[in-house]
């Protein structure tokens, strides 16, 4: 047998090796790639669940790892509170601003979960909270119109911005208290100040521009950077289904709650 013939076998049979063992490993790698798929595929599941929840506030701020709890030096109450750390450390700056221009800003209410909200809302529904002097189980014995009347300026659980941790309730949550001369200086300051912080008014005075949503809130103050980027997540994520879990939650379908209250607020905080 001469040297090109055996040459010739040699490269066949290193051929059919090679393709062999080709053979072997394509289902291998088939089955490897499948597996990277359905790990990444459960790895974003996880991500949205988590996400949605967050959104939900059907979390424990106390716990997480973004957030920070408040100095009671800096609340009105002194009671325990928690804001996302970037929301606290732009207040902090604008709380120090206000110092120097003989205003003093405090919290009076920050991050809400699920579980805080619904207390309260609860408490409105069942009449233990009176709503502008009135027992609104006795009142408003309409559910509808019951829910409708909560509306005006408390959110339902798991629609309220407040589970964020980018909202603030400065100084007082009366309406009143704004009408009041320290509470005029005050606003007055906010509205002419709060922007350079990356601060917005969430609910001002509504109108033609703002037809629906809550009732004017001149305590409540949204952080930008961060609320701006929940919001568009909420919008995307969070479903009417998703609104539940409360006194009262059967009317959510008769309700627009994500477009005409969640989505509805100030144009210059969108």
């Amino acid at each position: 047998m001469n040297k090109n013939l055996l040459k010739s076998i040699f490269i066949i049979i290193l051929f059919l090796l090679v393709a062999s063992a080709s053979i072997v490993q394509a289902p291998q790698d088939k089955e490897k790639d499948l597996r990277k798929q359905i790990l990444l595929e459960t790895q974003k599941k996880m991500l949205i669940a988590e996400k949605r929840a967050y959104l939900l506030g059907k979390f424990e701020p106390a716990l997480h790892k973004d957030f920070v709890k408040i100095p009671l030096k800096f609340t009105v109450a002194q009671n325990e509170m928690y804001l996302r750390v970037e929301t606290f450390r732009a207040f902090i700056e604008m709380r120090l601003e206000a110092m120097r221009d003989g205003v003093a800003l405090n919290i009076a209410s920050a991050t809400r979960n699920f579980d805080y909200q619904k207390n309260l809302w609860n408490n409105k529904w069942a009449g233990v909270t009176v709503v502008d002097g009135q027992n609104l189980s006795e009142n408003f014995r309409d559910g509808l119109e019951r829910f409708k009347k909560i509306l005006e300026y408390s959110a339902a659980p798991g629609t309220s911005r407040h589970h964020w941790g980018t909202e603030i309730d400065i100084n007082n949550a009366n309406p009143s208290y704004f009408e009041g001369k320290l509470g005029e200086k005050e606003y007055e300051w906010l509205a002419q100040n709060a922007y350079r912080f990356s601060f917005c008014q969430t609910y001002d005075l509504r109108g033609s521009i703002r037809p629906t949503g809550y009732n004017e809130e001149k305590w409540h103050w949204s952080y930008l950077p961060l609320a701006r980027v929940f919001m568009e997540e909420y919008k995307n994520l969070i479903k009417d289904e998703d609104i539940k879990g409360f006194l009262g939650d059967e009317y959510v379908p008769f309700l627009n709650l994500i477009n005409d209250y969640i989505l509805s607020i100030n144009p210059d905080c969108i």
